[in-house]
């Protein structure tokens, strides 16, 4: 058989294999021919039956960008040490999908729950599932109850912030299963706490922050141009140096873009561009200055309200008091090295949340700067009425400002005689009365023991009397002239140091003059019972006087540096404005700032100084504020201090020995600025790298 399939026909061979090419030839012309036609038919209905449809949903794939807010900048001390600082966290955020599965996000958003229980930090707020899809906003409680649809789904929302190492780990490795999460890197505010207080250093100055998306906050920010940039999630500076400053510190957004469809979901992978950091600020607040004074006002308030001060009838006048207030400013600078609002609280609070109408109510009576602003101490609402605020009359401290005035006035030469008797009567008829203090009796006295002495009726007759004389009398130029005597040494006008919410203080005296007499109105200012101002402006006014005229622009900031700490700018000492009056005038007053202090006399440089008793009616009856200005050395001023104890009593007892300990701190950690070491603040810059 094999051998017949040999000697076959050779052109019947040919014929088969023709046969067989040909249908090879026919099948693969028939299968392109299929396969062709079936691509015809698939691109005509591409084209004409589903073209409009791919056509719309492409022009609708857009890129849609979320804003990252930048990290803050730190602020520190003047010597570097931090006092709010920035750190890095992560948090957890959830992308949203209009037709995610109910049941699948619920049982996600259980596991997520668990997760951060067994996972999370020991000390964070427990986040419940419910909490969970609240975070989501899904349109949708927990118990499936449909509410709304959200407006919007291309923004991530947040579930939770500084994720633990522990819950970042966990998160990673089950991605695959967590679907619609990513975890972003942000920054949480932190403030520099004193241990022993349990207490943020210099609370009220640095401030605060709070999210943008508060109606308050908006308001707030409703004129800066720069705020179109701000996200509703993140906070803002709300007071203080935190708001003062916010443009410096806040840095400039980063972004995350995604690719979006129709139906705003998110098809791909994001693109990140990292903010840019914010700059830094170094303080002219001296750290350990500052600590001491706000020490020094709580020890002496605990003092003045024990039972050994209640003994004391003198000392005892005090025993209500339950607030003070502190300001330190350098003389030739303006630089403010300790602003004490006392008592204070820790501003961490506003970080972490404010959990309940409990702890915002515990918090709102330390919240004010009470040296730049009306700020009540912890009183109960219905009591408040019989306290004073922390903006008090400035009693005595206001005489050698008002001897200025006389003796630039030409009412009286340095040594023109003044028989004090203890007592004035003026008005018609002399009906009014005032008298000094206690009724004192002190004789003979010039303009410089009139000072020394604190005679309210050499005040009266020899300046409050004249002045209304020879501005007409019951005109309003009386009134207006004096505030403008008051103005020039920084009382009754802004100090110009740019907080937020700062005061300009009252001249009583305008209203009073109107109400009752120009007069009396001028008898009472003439020894500070007819005008309030904030305990800045009473260091800004004792800075004037030691300086002889010079009123500086208190200095907050020295510094501001970039994130990494190179300088950026330096700031100026600022005059902001000078008056002149001739040495002997100056000579004479400060001759005459000799007050008996408790704490000052012990200090080793001479200390020009002048205590204040301010009464004040309050609806429970009288009372007396602690007032006291001073400068050290006397022979060549260098730090001006000024306190404030509303119900402190006389000025000697109350707030006198608060000063001496602010010039021993200052004195201690400048190097011995005041005892004769001429060396300011040590440079121990922490900052820079």
């Amino acid at each position: 058989m094999k051998s017949s399939m040999h000697t076959e026909d050779p052109q019947k061979q040919e014929q088969h294999k023709r046969r067989h090419f040909s249908f090879r030839i026919n099948l693969f012309f028939f299968c392109t021919f299929l396969l062709f036609s079936v691509l015809i038919v698939r691109l005509a209905i591409l084209q004409f039956v589903e073209g409009k449809k791919y056509a719309e949903e492409e022009s609708f794939i857009k890129n849609r960008s979320t804003k990252i807010a930048p990290i803050r900048g730190n602020i520190f001390d003047n010597k570097g040490v931090p006092l709010a600082y920035t750190v890095p966290m992560q948090s957890l955020f959830f992308r949203i999908e209009p037709d995610q599965d109910p049941d699948f996000i619920i049982n996600l958003a259980h596991k997520l729950a668990y997760a951060f229980q067994k996972h999370g930090k020991k000390d964070q707020k427990e986040i419940t599932a419910a909490d969970i899809i609240l975070s989501m906003d899904l349109g949708y409680d927990i118990n499936k109850n449909k509410v709304k649809l959200p407006s919007y789904y291309n923004v991530p929302r947040k579930i939770k912030s500084d994720l633990s190492k522990e819950e970042i780990a966990f998160l990673l490795e089950h991605r695959d299963e967590y679907k619609w999460l990513e975890v972003t890197e942000e920054s949480i505010r932190t403030y520099e706490t004193e241990e022993e207080n349990k207490t943020t250093i210099a609370t009220q100055l640095i401030g605060y922050l709070r999210s943008y998306s508060t109606d308050r906050s908006k308001e707030i920010y409703q004129n800066n141009p720069d705020a179109v940039n701000y996200l509703d999630t993140e906070a803002v500076g709300f007071d203080g140096i935190e708001r003062m400053y916010q443009d410096v510190l806040r840095g400039t957004n980063g972004s995350k873009t995604y690719p979006v469809d129709a139906l705003e979901r998110i098809i791909g992978r994001v693109t990140v561009t990292k903010p840019e950091k914010g700059n830094n600020l170094i303080l002219t607040i001296n750290k350990d200055v500052q600590l001491a004074s706000e020490h020094a006002i709580t020890d002496q308030l605990a003092y003045l309200r024990s039972n050994e001060a209640r003994r004391n009838s003198t000392i005892g006048r005090g025993s209500n008091a339950k607030a003070g207030y502190a300001v330190a400013m350098e003389v030739k600078t303006g630089n403010v090295v300790a602003m004490a609002s006392m008592p204070d609280y820790d501003v961490n609070v506003w970080t972490s949340g404010i959990s309940s109408t409990e702890e915002y109510n515990r918090i709102l009576p330390f919240v004010n700067n009470g040296t730049i602003r009306t700020a009540y101490a912890d009183y109960p609402d219905k009591e408040k009425n019989k306290h004073p605020s922390s903006l008090v009359f400035l009693g005595s401290t206001i005489k050698p400002l008002t001897v200025l005035i006389g003796l630039n006035e030409g009412f009286f030469g340095i040594n023109t005689p003044y028989n004090d008797v203890g007592s004035f009567s003026f008005g018609r008829g002399n009906t009014s009365r005032i008298q000094n203090s206690s009724g004192a009796r002190n004789g003979m006295i010039n303009s410089v023991k009139a000072i020394e002495v604190s005679s309210n009726t050499f005040m009266s007759a020899m300046i409050g009397i004249p002045f209304y004389q020879k501005y007409g009398g019951e005109n309003p130029l009386v009134t207006e002239k004096w505030a403008e005597y008051m103005a020039k040494f920084g009382l009754g006008v802004k100090t110009g140091s740019g907080l937020p919410f700062e005061y300009e203080g009252s001249n009583d005296f305008i209203k009073n003059a109107e109400n009752d007499s120009y007069q009396s109105a001028m008898v009472f200012a003439s020894w500070g019972q007819n005008e309030k101002y904030t305990t800045l402006q009473l260091a800004q006014f004792t800075a004037t006087l030691a300086s002889r005229g010079k009123r500086m622009k208190p200095q907050f900031v020295q510094e501001i540096r970039s994130y990494e700490g190179e300088v950026i700018k330096k700031i100026e000492p600022e005059v902001l404005e000078e008056t002149e009056f001739p040495d002997a005038y100056w000579d004479a007053v400060i001759k005459g700032m000799k007050s008996s202090s408790i704490g000052i006399a012990e200090l080793p440089y001479t200390v020009a100084r002048k205590t204040g008793t301010s009464t004040q009616d309050v609806s429970g009856g009288k009372v007396d504020n602690a007032v006291f200005i001073a400068f050290a050395p006397a022979e060549d001023p260098v730090l001006a201090v000024a306190v404030v104890v509303p119900e402190g009593g006389y000025g000697k007892f109350g707030a006198s020995p608060i000063a001496a300990k602010i010039f021993e701190a200052y004195d201690k950690y400048s190097n011995g600025a005041l005892s004769g070491n001429p060396a300011r603040f040590i440079e121990e810059d922490s900052t820079k790298e």
